[in-house]
C-alpha cells in the first residue's frame, strides 16, 4: 500500500522538477543554503531604485573609517573590491589609491570627468576564530563562528552633488567557508551584486 500511495508522489515531483529550468533549481538551492547559513549570505537595503547606465564613468572610493574592534583589514580594501565587482558590468570605472575624505573625493572625481562617485566605508566588522592556529593564539571559544561585515556607501552625482542613493550592505559567512577567512572576504559578492542592481539586471 504504501508503495502505490508513493508512486503518485514520486510521479507528482518527477512532473514539478521537470517544469523547472535548471537553473531556477540551482538558484533555489543556493538561496537556502544561504539562509540555513551554510553557504555565504548578504542583504542590501537601497534607499532608491535608482538606475545607471552602461556607459556611466563611476569614480570609486573609500572613507578613512576603520571598523571598531580588533578587526584590521587593508586600508582600502572596500574600494578595491567595489572595482572588481563594477568594472565586469561599468567598463568605465576608477578607484582612488587611498582612503580620503568626502570632499577629497568628489574633487578628484570631478577632476577625473566622472559621472558619479561611488564613496563607501567598512562600518563594521567581526572576525571569528575559523582555523586551529587562531584558536590556540586567541583561546577563545565564544570568539568561535562566521564572520561578518556590513559595508555603507553613497552614490552621489559629480556634477549636481545629488545624493542619488545610499546602501547598507550586510555579509555574513557561512558554515562551509569558515576555515581561516576574514570578513574583507565577504565584500565582493554583494559589491557586484549592487552593480547589477544599478543596471537593473537580476542576480
Amino acid at each position: 500500500m504504501r508503495y502505490l500511495l508513493g508512486v503518485p508522489g514520486l510521479l507528482a515531483m518527477l512532473a514539478l522538477a521537470g517544469c523547472m529550468k535548471v537553473s531556477d533549481m540551482a538558484e533555489g538551492t543556493r538561496y537556502h543554503l544561504r539562509d540555513a547559513g551554510i553557504l555565504d549570505h548578504s542583504e542590501t537595503r537601497r534607499s532608491s531604485s535608482w538606475r545607471l547606465q552602461p556607459d556611466s564613468f563611476i569614480y570609486i572610493a573609500q572613507g578613512h573609517f576603520v571598523p571598531p574592534g580588533d578587526v584590521y583589514p587593508r586600508p582600502n580594501v572596500v574600494a578595491e573590491e567595489a572595482f572588481n565587482g563594477f568594472v565586469e558590468y561599468f567598463p568605465m570605472v576608477r578607484r582612488a589609491r587611498d582612503p580620503m575624505g568626502l570632499e577629497e573625493a568628489m574633487g578628484q572625481a570631478s577632476e577625473a570627468g566622472a559621472h558619479y562617485l561611488l564613496y563607501l566605508r567598512f562600518a563594521a566588522a567581526d572576525d571569528r576564530i575559523g582555523s586551529f592556529d587562531e584558536l590556540n593564539d586567541q583561546r577563545a571559544l565564544d570568539r568561535l563562528g562566521v564572520d561578518s561585515g556590513v559595508v555603507q556607501l553613497m552614490l552621489v552625482e559629480t556634477g549636481t552633488r545629488y545624493l542619488v542613493d545610499t546602501a547598507r550592505i550586510r555579509s555574513r559567512g557561512g558554515v562551509l567557508g569558515i576555515y581561516d577567512a576574514r570578513p574583507e572576504q565577504l565584500l565582493r559578492p554583494p559589491l557586484q551584486d549592487y552593480a547589477r542592481r544599478l543596471l537593473g539586471l537580476s542576480r
